[in-house]
């Protein structure tokens, strides 16, 4: 049985860390790509960072020098290291599965809420 699972989020103050984490089974993890998505109250969602199966990454530019996106193949997880947090990050963080040869459809975790509060 295919399972995407985050786990990590909490409640941190401004300025602190979380590390994110997606566990996954059911597929050949290292012939997909990874991502972390976000999605806040009332607003669209959006890709936070990306990993591919080379280990290549890109990052949305809001969170570029802050967040790390990461994969062990042997443990088939994902991480999301979250550093200097801000109010603007809070949102249900979400991670998906592509397929690395054809980016088709893939798999979704049911997400894990990140809120950061003054």
């Amino acid at each position: 049985q295919v399972q995407v699972k985050e786990s990590g989020g909490g409640l941190v103050q401004p300025g602190e860390s979380l590390r994110l984490s997606c566990a996954a089974s059911g597929f050949v993890f290292k012939d997909y790509t990874m991502a972390w998505y976000r999605q806040a109250p009332g607003k669209q969602r959006e890709l936070v960072a990306i990993v591919f199966s080379n280990g290549n990454t890109n990052y949305n530019a809001s969170v570029k020098g802050r967040f790390t996106i990461s994969r062990d193949n042997a443990k088939k997880t994902v991480y999301l290291q979250m550093n200097s947090l801000q109010t603007e990050d809070t949102a249900v963080y979400y991670c998906t599965a592509r397929p690395s040869v054809n980016f088709g459809s893939g798999y979704w975790g049911q997400g894990t809420q990140v809120t950061v509060s003054s």
